[in-house]
């Protein structure tokens, strides 16, 4: 154990707690809008120091779950945003929403830290655990990997390891580093650790401009802000600010606008579809809208052709909970709360599962509306590999500083995992196009309107990670946690074989 450990063990345990949150709250400043790489590493270092110190499972249970509460609730404060929009009705919500968040999020990494110090506190059990805890979250209760600590690595050459290892080995790499650095009985590896870590993280992952196609793709951002979006005096003003993008310059080959860019269900939006399809002077449109199915209601893109027919149709299979759609809505309407799912009793119905559009010599498209794109594994789910991958959203849900950014940021670790191109459009920004290395081409910056012709870059190579997706870290966590678990089992046989020898 190295001098600091020792010296945290000695503190009481108020000291450490305190100490858990506030090394927890550092790690937020990985993320946007700090964008600070190297401060992932506070407090994945600090949950070693913090095993270590931990006398019982208890105790790593308490020193886990503050770390976690210090790093989710700094990292997604967004999350009050979209009970802002309709202040009198939901804003009630927004600090319980963002405290009982960061509490479920937080209980991962205590289950992590308790773990480990059962299975006999080595910094390797907690390596396997924190890892699992991360896998864990990306898909129990339909997931929510947001803020996963890769996600720090998107702006440094480490990032680049997305394509290799996908976010859960990058996990385990990164959790094994911090181990290095937190526990070593040698200052000198622990030194060198943490400066290799710090150097890798920090230098910018600055890749040559890849091979392009000859398409170009217009990116239609109408900044319309969601106190707005639905206001019946407003709404003409958006959509006729999208019409006349699709109308200027130059003809593209494809025009996207964002996530339910027209405030009509797509059956009763022929008029509008046959002027945008004349705006378009013949180039495909593929944009967001609300459908109806029966009673079921859909949050859906359409692709529009030259005379404005709508030739696919592309159903939102992940939706958000308590966003789009109540879980155990039967409960909650008991109770009258309604979250922030507006359509129909239970909100939006999940569309079958991940599906490719086709657009011709282009090639296909796998399409992604707003959450779906935090998924790694939706992104893996395509029926084949498609030649880009496309995102329709609306972040004017997200706010106006850190949550919008997370978001694009989610969206370049998406492209370097598969090693494709990604196309963003988004309601109030940052409509991107991104390369298959994770950088961003072209962009319009948030909170502003206009459009953009960008020219779509050629995929890459499929990438390993792009193959194996996340079967070889769940089978390897799988193993380690056994491996924890007899290894407690043996320990327990021998302490009681110890305590039965008769003293000497």
């Amino acid at each position: 154990m190295t001098q600091i450990a020792t010296r945290v063990a000695a503190w009481p345990a108020w000291g450490q707690v305190a100490l858990a949150l506030i090394l927890g709250a550092a790690g937020s400043f990985s993320h946007a809008p700090f964008s600070f790489g190297p401060a992932i590493l506070a407090p994945l270092v600090a949950g070693f120091v913090l095993l270590h110190a931990a006398g019982t499972v208890r105790a790593a249970l308490i020193r886990g779950w503050a770390l976690g509460l210090g790093y989710f609730a700094f990292t997604l404060s967004w999350i009050t945003e979209p009970f802002q929009v309709d202040a009198a009705t939901t804003g009630w919500m927004a600090p319980f929403a963002l405290v009982l968040l960061a509490l479920l999020l937080g209980s991962f990494w205590a289950l992590a830290l308790g773990f480990a110090r059962w299975a006999g506190g080595q910094a390797w059990a907690l390596v396997i655990a924190w890892s699992g805890a991360e896998l864990l979250r990306a898909y129990i209760f339909t997931g929510f990997p947001w803020a996963a600590p890769p996600q720090a690595l998107i702006d440094g050459i480490a990032g680049q390891g997305l394509a290799w290892l996908g976010p859960h080995g990058m996990m385990l790499g990164l959790v094994a580093v911090a181990g290095l650095i937190g526990v070593s009985a040698s200052r000198l590896i622990s030194g060198i650790s943490a400066i290799a870590a710090v150097a890798v993280i920090a230098f910018p992952a600055a890749t040559p401009p890849g091979p392009v196609t000859p398409y170009t793709i217009r990116l239609v951002q109408p900044n319309a802000p969601q106190r707005e979006k639905w206001d019946p005096e407003k709404i003409p003003v958006f959509v006729n600010r999208q019409i006349d993008y699709t109308a200027d310059g130059p003809v593209p080959d494809l025009v996207l606008w964002p996530e339910t860019a027209l405030p009509y269900l797509a059956e009763n939006a022929q008029p509008a579809f046959d002027v945008i399809a004349e705006a378009a002077r013949g180039a495909p449109v593929v944009l967001g809208i609300q459908r109806r199915g029966g009673l079921d209601y859909f949050n859906s893109l359409v692709m529009l052709d030259a005379d404005g027919q709508v030739t696919q149709t592309y159903d939102k299979h992940h939706l958000v909970p308590f966003g789009e759609y109540m879980p155990a809505e039967w409960f909650f309407r008991r109770i009258e709360v309604g979250g922030l799912a507006a359509r129909a009793e239970g909100g939006y119905t999940s569309g079958p599962g991940p599906q490719l559009l086709d657009f011709g010599a282009m090639g296909t498209a796998l399409p992604l509306i707003c959450y779906e794109v935090v998924f790694a594994h939706n992104v893996g789910g395509a029926p084949e590999r498609p030649a880009f991958l496309m995102q329709l959203t609306n972040d004017a849900w997200f706010g106006t500083r850190s949550g919008p950014q997370q978001h694009l940021a989610q969206a370049r670790m998406r492209a370097i995992e598969q090693g494709l191109p990604m196309v963003r459009a988004a309601n109030t920004g940052i409509s991107a196009m991104i390369d298959p290395h994770g950088q961003v081409t072209a962009s319009l910056p948030l909170n502003t309107a206009g459009y953009v012709d960008v020219v779509l870059p050629a995929p890459g190579a499929p990438t390993l990670y792009s193959r194996t997706g996340d079967t070889p870290w769940v089978l390897l966590v799988l193993a380690g946690l056994v491996g924890c678990v007899l290894r407690h089992a043996r320990a327990r046989r021998t302490d009681g074989i110890d305590e039965a020898q008769p003293d000497a």
